[in-house]
């Protein structure tokens, strides 16, 4: 439990420091597509811990990151990859999870649409 807390603290940290050293072209996807608003914080800590660590995301917050986009999800992992305190974690791993999360939510959600 402590560590979701540590975990809470550095997820809010990364999305709202100016102090974050992110690639100008990340940044602007940011921007443009208000990125930082899309999703609630207890889904913004699920799909965290579902590509940072070890945990899975629910069918809701799985509707959240679909509906954030995938330019979004992609410059947001990108961005926090770019903090120092990532630094000992392996990007390529990072982005693995990161795409199959994506992949995962994007299979359920089309799994509960209704079909036409």
């Amino acid at each position: 439990m402590a560590s979701l807390n540590v975990y809470s603290a550095l997820v809010v940290l990364f999305l709202t420091s100016g102090a974050v050293m992110a690639t100008k072209e990340n940044d602007q996807i940011i921007k443009d597509n208000n990125c930082e608003t899309k999703m609630g914080l207890p889904c913004v800590l699920e799909a965290f811990t579902s590509i940072f660590e070890t945990g899975t995301i629910s069918s809701k917050c799985c509707g959240e990151l679909v509906g954030l986009g995938k330019a979004c999800h992609s410059a947001l992992v990108k961005r926090a990859l770019e903090n120092p305190l990532f630094k000992d974690l392996s990007p390529a791993r990072i982005i693995a999870k990161s795409i199959q999360t994506w992949n995962n939510c994007l299979a359920l959600i089309d799994s509960l649409s209704p079909s036409t």
